[in-house]
């Protein structure tokens, strides 16, 4: 049974943080072996490598960050339950678990997670959501 979506963080902001983890998990290990050198000489390689200084992954820590306590929670809580391991039936016991995990620690758990965007996408579609048409207009 879908469940409809009455939660604390909107599909729009899930779908986002979809597509800033996509972009994230692309990236490849950094092979640059002249970091000063001109990026456009380079052919851009740089910009496909995972950086220290990388804006996708400081985009992710900021907007989990800049986050409520119940977003935060939500979010979590939509990550574990996209992982497959329960149903949208178990919703209220998946996020009573998320809240007592909750600590200041969530946005680098999340980005640490490998398959964060495959897991938020599974959990939407089991609440009846989808992307395509936040990806229509944002892509």
């Amino acid at each position: 049974m879908n469940r409809t979506w009455d939660l604390s963080i909107s599909p729009d902001t899930v779908c986002y943080l979809i597509i800033k983890a996509r972009e994230f998990d692309a990236k490849d290990v950094a092979s640059e072996v002249d970091p000063a050198s001109n990026a456009t000489d380079d052919d851009m390689i740089s910009v496909l490598e995972d950086q220290p200084d990388d804006p996708v992954e400081s985009e992710l820590e900021s907007t989990i960050s800049d986050m409520n306590e119940d977003e935060q929670i939500d979010l979590v809580a939509l990550c574990w339950l996209g992982r497959g391991d329960d149903t949208v039936d178990d919703w209220e016991r998946i996020r009573a678990e998320a809240a007592d995990a909750h600590n200041e620690h969530t946005a680098a758990y999340l980005i640490g997670t490998p398959l964060l965007a495959d897991y938020l996408e599974e959990a939407m579609a089991a609440f009846g959501e989808s992307c395509q048409e936040y990806e229509k207009g944002h892509l």
